[in-house]
């Protein structure tokens, strides 16, 4: 079965994948609060902007926007705090506007055997983790979250191909850290990070955007980019702590070889999970409040507070 299925996509190449896939899906949580944000006239954009990087269709169309040639002027963006402030109120508002009326499309991913839920946590999780060691190993922190929250979408890719042409596809997901490589290898010849680099570059992402997802699986392998990439890899290990379900097993340590460029033990690793698990907790809280309004500060990281609480003098050796 996965012989005759991997001979019928022998031709297949990643960017043959990601010109099917129109937008990423948005969460079902994510996108009624920030239509009651855009509908009221008190709201502050900072708001607004807190909200969208907790989507990751969201920001990713936002981003794409505010690098349109109308937009840029040459001068591109990398971070949702800058896109939303590029292309204003109203694009944003159409943005989710559009979003909302295609609520319905919102889906789990039948070839991972994953939720729509599950693939939100582990987006959003994976970008604070992100967000926390850029700040820990001093890497640009819009950046490394982006990067976090959009390190799954090739896997939305390869589901909307496989929706698309009919292909009855399950891939083994093996977790932290190979998670359904050997799958994905047997069946396309390529993995879904791959898939999620091209489409990053299909959307004009930066190659500082798209190297790292390329090479989450391999970061000392990526030429340019490897301590992106190892701090991504970082971040998936911590999202898979956080996420992962009671009782079960908690991923194998990380390689030491992927934590060493960013100057990280195992022990200082480990230590910062109950930090993104908090996060994780609040951003759910946040969510799950009917009342309007929330503080910034219930999961954002201020990096004044990280250094008061970690002064450099107990950090490992190589940062």
């Amino acid at each position: 079965m996965i012989a005759d299925l991997a001979m019928q996509s022998a031709a297949l190449t990643p960017d043959d994948i990601v010109r099917e896939v129109r937008n990423l899906p948005s969460a079902p949580k994510v996108l009624p609060r920030l239509k009651e944000l855009l509908t009221d006239g008190n709201s502050a954009m900072h708001e607004i902007v807190a909200l969208i990087r907790l989507d990751p269709g969201i920001a990713a169309r936002v981003l794409q926007v505010s690098n349109s040639a109308h937009f840029s002027k040459g001068v591109r963006c990398f971070t949702v705090d800058e896109a939303v402030n590029r292309v204003g109120y109203a694009e944003v508002y159409e943005l989710v506007s559009l979003a909302v009326a295609s609520q319905v499309l919102v889906r789990p991913l039948d070839v991972y055997g994953i939720e729509a839920d599950e693939l939100w946590k582990l987006s959003v999780a994976g970008a604070l983790a992100a967000e926390l060691l850029a700040l820990r190993t001093r890497q640009d922190r819009d950046v490394a979250y982006t990067i976090g929250l959009l390190h799954c979408v090739g896997m939305v890719a390869i589901d909307e191909w496989a929706l698309r042409n009919g292909r009855r596809l399950t891939l083994k997901n093996m977790g932290f850290p190979r998670e359904a490589v050997e799958s994905e290898r047997a069946i396309f010849g390529f993995t879904q990070a791959e898939t999620g680099a091209a489409l990053l570059r299909h959307w004009d992402f930066p190659t500082s955007m798209s190297e790292p997802v390329r090479w989450q699986y391999a970061p000392r392998a990526s030429a340019s980019q490897a301590k992106m990439a190892c701090l991504l890899s970082a971040a998936k290990w911590l999202r898979s702590a956080v996420c992962a379900p009671k009782g079960e097993k908690a991923p194998p340590t990380p390689d030491a070889a992927h934590l060493q460029p960013l100057g990280l033990g195992v022990a200082t690793l480990q230590a910062m999970v109950p930090e993104v698990a908090a996060r994780m907790t609040a951003v759910s809280s946040l969510l799950d409040d009917t009342q309007t309004g929330f503080d910034l500060r219930r999961f954002s990281f201020p990096a004044q507070n990280w250094a008061q609480q970690h002064p450099p003098q107990d950090w490992d050796a190589g940062v």
